[in-house]
C-alpha cells in the first residue's frame, strides 16, 4: 500500500497563523508570565515557533501523554508517559496540542491539570477536528478547523513517520 500526502495548509500560512495567535496570547496576557504546556511530541513544532512570537516572559514545561499508538484512532485509553516537571499551582498556563480530534485526552488533560491549582488554563491548539468531537472541550485559541482527515507535517505523524513536513498535509493510503 502507498502512502500519498497532498498539502492542506501550506508552510506559509502556519506561520501567518502562528503569529496571530501569538499576538492575541500576548494582549490577553499583558506583563504577565505565561507557563505553555507542550504535549509531546506532536505539539514541539508549534510551541517553539508560538513562543518565539509570544511577548512576555514564558516558561515551559512538557508532557507526553499517549491514546493512540502507531494507529490513526484513538485507543480510548489515556496514559501519562512524562508528567511536569514543576509545579503548577498559581501560575498562567496554556496547554499547547497539535490536533483536538475526539477530545478525549484533553478533556482528561485539563481536568489533571485543573485539579493542581492554576490561576488560569488556556487550551492552544493549532489544528480543530469538530467533526470527531465525543467530549466538549473549550479551546482559547485555534489555528485551523480542519476536515475529518488523517493529518501528518509540523509535528503530527503516523507511526512517527512525517513529523518534520513544515506544512500540514492529509495522509491518504492507496
Amino acid at each position: 500500500m502507498k502512502e500519498t500526502i497532498s498539502v492542506l495548509i501550506p508552510e506559509k500560512e502556519i506561520e501567518k497563523r502562528i503569529s496571530e495567535l501569538a499576538e492575541e496570547i500576548s494582549k490577553d496576557f499583558d506583563g504577565k508570565t505565561i507557563t505553555l504546556i507542550c504535549i509531546l511530541k506532536g505539539g514541539v513544532m508549534f510551541m517553539v515557533d508560538l513562543a518565539k512570537k509570544i511577548k512576555q516572559n514564558v516558561e515551559f514545561d512538557f508532557m507526553d501523554v499517549s491514546s493512540y499508538g502507531n494507529g490513526k484512532e484513538s485507543s480510548g485509553n489515556i496514559k501519562i508517559n512524562r508528567d511536569l516537571e514543576n509545579p503548577i499551582e498559581g501560575k498562567n498556563i496554556i496547554i499547547i496540542e497539535d490536533i483536538i480530534d475526539s477530545g478525549r485526552t484533553l478533556n482528561y488533560l485539563y481536568r489533571y491539570l485543573k485539579d493542581k491549582k492554576p490561576l488560569s488554563l488556556k487550551i492552544c491548539t493549532l489544528l480543530d477536528k469538530p467533526e470527531r468531537r465525543v467530549f466538549d472541550i473549550h479551546v482559547d485559541y485555534k489555528g485551523f478547523e480542519i476536515p475529518d482527515e488523517f493529518i501528518v507535517g509540523y509535528g503530527l505523524d503516523y507511526a512517527e513517520k512525517y513529523r518534520n513536513l513544515p506544512y500540514i498535509g492529509i495522509l491518504k493510503n492507496e
